[in-house]
């Protein structure tokens, strides 16, 4: 009796995976092997970097957050605390993004942690400073 090699499912399993490698360089496309352990390693560096982006585009909100309040001569760090203190639930992505777009609004943020940081009141809308020019702001820090 002639030995079975399941024929079809292994063809089919290998036209999937050179499939999967196609664009991929030398023999990591064209020999079975090598395009598997290339496949294999795309998909864990893919998991991996799904998890890592999260990480980096947090980062990146912090860094942008930490130069605007700078400008304001706060640092990022008293800037959360005070917008804590004072109940004020703003998630770092949408300070990043008044940060960029809507300075009056952010000026008015920096206004309230610093009031609360202080144990002062809320400030009215008509209180709020303006930015201090970038030779202020480096000696302030």
């Amino acid at each position: 009796m002639p030995r079975a090699t399941n024929k079809p499912a292994s063809r089919d399993r290998r036209r999937k995976v050179l499939k999967q490698a196609e664009g991929y360089r030398g023999s990591h496309h064209r020999l079975f092997k090598t395009a598997k352990q290339a496949v294999d390693h795309a998909g864990k560096y893919a998991y991996r970097d799904r998890k890592a982006k999260k990480r980096e585009i947090r980062a990146l909100w912090i860094a942008r957050i930490n130069a605007a309040a700078r400008n304001y001569g706060m640092s990022y760090n008293r800037l959360v605390f005070g917008l804590h203190k004072a109940g004020m639930n703003v998630d770092r992505k949408m300070l990043a993004d008044l940060a960029v777009k809507d300075e009056e609004a952010f000026a008015k943020l920096i206004e309230i942690a610093k009031s609360a940081i202080a144990g002062e009141p809320i400030p009215k809308d008509d209180e709020v400073s303006e930015p201090l020019d970038s030779s202020e702001a480096d000696t302030s820090s």
